[in-house]
């Protein structure tokens, strides 16, 4: 504890340019604390700064150079003595003087000539205050710091959830690695563009910027459940099989629902994953699915989403198609302003379209991975006619 140690003696500097106060000061401390003297401002704010700081100080007021109130004042404007207790020890009895030293932070005021056992009582006490002061100090210090700590501990679990249910994702899907890393980074973008615009400010938070981010990774964790014959199809899909793509929503969106109701309490990041996997394939005109929700009946987190998911669908490398440059991608995407997205996202998607393209290069899909992905696709295919076969 910083506090005063019950076993050991108090420290108190008496301060004042009077030597003959500062003897009889010493003479009536000097049994019961350890008494260190200063005979100006100056020294005393040496002494108060030092190593070995004082537990209380005495203080005059009418010293020449620095006077007392200009000491107390110092000492209360530095984080290192700010709770250091000081008791003005003065022969100035005016109420404006009174008051002006507990304006500037002195616990107490006594007035010249003194009574030893009033000042003697009143150190005791202030001394007293002090450890019960630092006491509390240290807990309530203790605490925030065990506070901090558990909170970094469930942003931590947060995180490993997340990053474990996108990983099982993946394992089902080939297409998600980098795109999931790419998403996430263009989602937390255009969300910062847009925070200060009128429709968006009070949603778009620093916290819930935070958990859109986090959430991110989710939007597809519905393609767990739908089946490899369709999943793993290098081509385009008949309309039955688009039709079953399409419950990726539904099943990434009813998933979290249990997740939540197996916790028996609400929980921030899933909420936000909720609404994106539910969502993220609505257009703003109302032609998307699963809901056909149009405009601002679509949540804002599926919006932020849409714009994200849509170009690095077009510029992403696929083992069946390459990827379109960023110029084409971004032509393609002005033509569903209005229609497919939100027009003020698109807007600020154009705005900082650098920022989405520098997002793609730098988790960029490398020859290996689509090599990966080439040979995962083949396995799976093998594995498929063999099981028509049987």
């Amino acid at each position: 504890m910083d506090g005063l140690d019950f076993t050991e003696k108090a420290t108190i500097l008496v301060v004042d340019d009077t030597p003959a106060n500062l003897s009889l000061m010493s003479h009536l401390l000097r049994g019961l604390y350890k008494v260190k003297i200063a005979n100006s401002g100056e020294k005393a704010l040496k002494i108060a700064l030092s190593e070995a700081p004082p537990d209380l100080i005495l203080l005059d007021i009418m010293m020449p150079g620095m006077d007392g109130y200009e000491v107390c004042r110092r000492l209360k404007c530095d984080p290192r003595t700010v709770n250091t207790p000081v008791i003005f020890l003065t022969a100035k009895t005016g109420l404006e003087d009174e008051k002006k030293g507990f304006e500037l932070g002195a616990v107490d005021y006594i007035t010249k000539p003194i009574s030893p056992p009033i000042v003697m009582a009143r150190v005791k006490n202030h001394l007293t205050l002090k450890t019960m002061d630092d006491f509390l100090r240290d807990q309530n210090n203790f605490l925030e710091l065990e506070v901090a700590k558990r909170t970094r501990e469930v942003m931590a679990i947060e995180d490993v959830t997340i990053l474990a249910m996108a990983s099982l994702a993946e394992t089902r899907d080939t297409e998600t690695g980098n795109h999931i890393r790419r998403t996430q980074f263009y989602v937390k973008a255009l969300a910062e563009r847009l925070r200060d615009h009128p429709r968006f400010a009070w949603f778009l938070t620093d916290a819930n910027i935070t958990m859109l981010f986090k959430s991110a990774p989710l939007h597809d964790i519905g393609k767990v459940g739908i089946p490899d014959r369709i999943l793993l199809k290098p081509g385009r899909f008949e309309p039955n099989e688009f039709e079953i793509m399409k419950t990726h929503t539904t099943l990434g969106y009813n998933a979290l629902v249990q997740a939540e109701k197996a916790l028996g309490f609400n929980v921030n990041f899933l909420s936000f994953a909720k609404t994106i996997a539910l969502s993220h394939q609505e257009k703003w005109d109302g032609s998307g699915y699963p809901q056909a929700l149009a405009g601002d009946a679509i949540s804002i987190a599926a919006r932020l989403m849409a714009v994200a998911d849509v170009y690095d669908a077009l510029i992403s490398r696929r083992v069946y198609k390459e990827g379109m440059s960023h110029e084409k991608a971004v032509l393609i995407m002005r033509e569903g302003r209005g229609t497919h997205f939100d027009p003020d996202m698109l807007d600020a998607f154009i705005d900082i379209q650098e920022a989405f393209r520098a997002i793609a290069r730098r988790f960029v899909d490398s020859d290996a991975d689509m090599d990966k992905k080439k040979d995962y696709l083949s396995q799976a295919g093998t594995a498929q006619a063999v099981t028509k076969k049987s």
